[in-house]
């Protein structure tokens, strides 16, 4: 869990574990900061989501926020982004109100891929803090749109519609695209400090791009030029889960995914992630979950 960068234990906190167990399995996690103050206080010490990447809007009182090598003092609105795996800590006021969004890093990737925008790179992801009594006149307008695609974020958490889940992901690359816009040159920090934070941070990389390949644990720790003892001692550090528990639990995620909201059969679901064998992806699944595919596909439907 905890990661040593400059002798200090920086402890990677897991939303879905630490706080809610409901988005244990789930990309997008929304949640109003005075909840989230309720149960990790309004001073939180430094820490990192390993896997996650997360935004929050402050909409009154006084934050500070230091992310990275980058600190942030700001009085009123604002907004902040940090990157999965970068150390962050943050001081809000009592009054202080807003949003939190949390979203796995290979949602951002995924939403992000092809975007013509290269400042807002989905492989060079970097912290960003936006005060908006600093931003010129003209950009007013874009920071009122991200109000607004905030807000819709909101309303669609909040309610069970149809098609909730694609729903949601329009939002967040709306958002994203308009964080771009706001993003000020100057809010771009430093590589992280951490040697060993890079290199997960580029393994994550390598998993979100192969993980349907398949790659055996060997053919990633080749790729990272390393030997595989490193890779798991990193990964553990990082995220207290050795390398193949990520694999598999990205794996898993991704099975998940298409059987909850695709219209792929069970066997064309093993073939999308590279099970050549069906029975091979049923006692994969089963396995990890204690479901048969079509067990969870039909607890699914039935939820």
């Amino acid at each position: 869990m905890p990661v040593n960068q400059n002798n200090e234990w920086i402890p990677n906190i897991v939303i879905g574990q630490d706080y809610d167990q409901h988005y244990q399995d789930e990309p997008i996690h929304f949640d109003v900061l005075g909840k989230m103050a309720d149960h990790f206080g309004r001073d939180m010490p430094v820490h990192l989501h390993a896997q996650s990447v997360q935004i929050h809007l402050i909409l009154e009182g006084e934050s500070h926020f230091h992310i990275d090598e980058q600190v942030y003092h700001c009085h009123g609105p604002c907004c902040f982004l940090t990157p999965a795996a970068v150390p962050h800590s943050f001081m809000t006021e009592p009054n202080a109100s807003g949003y939190v969004l949390t979203l796995h890093q290979s949602l951002v990737w995924s939403l992000m891929k092809g975007n013509p925008l290269h400042s807002f790179s989905t492989q060079q992801l970097q912290p960003m803090g936006i005060e908006q009594r600093a931003l010129p006149e003209a950009n007013q307008i874009n920071w009122q749109r991200m109000l607004d695609t905030f807000e819709a974020i909101q309303d669609e958490w909040n309610h069970e519609q149809p098609d909730k889940q694609f729903v949601l992901e329009s939002h967040v690359r709306m958002l994203m695209v308009q964080l771009a816009r706001l993003a000020p040159q100057s809010s771009s920090s430093s590589l992280v400090a951490s040697e060993e934070l890079r290199q997960f941070r580029r393994f994550s990389e390598l998993l979100e791009e192969h993980f349907r390949d398949r790659w055996a644990l060997g053919r990633y720790s080749s790729e990272l030029g390393m030997c595989e003892s490193r890779l798991n001692q990193i990964c553990q550090r990082v995220t207290n889960l050795p390398p193949k528990r990520l694999i598999n639990e990205r794996m898993l995620q991704e099975s998940k995914r298409l059987l909850q909201h695709s219209k792929l059969s069970i066997n064309d679901v093993g073939f999308e992630l590279g099970f050549t064998d069906p029975s091979y992806f049923s006692r994969f699944f089963r396995k990890q979950t204690g479901l048969t595919p079509k067990g969870f596909r039909d607890l699914a439907e039935r939820q």
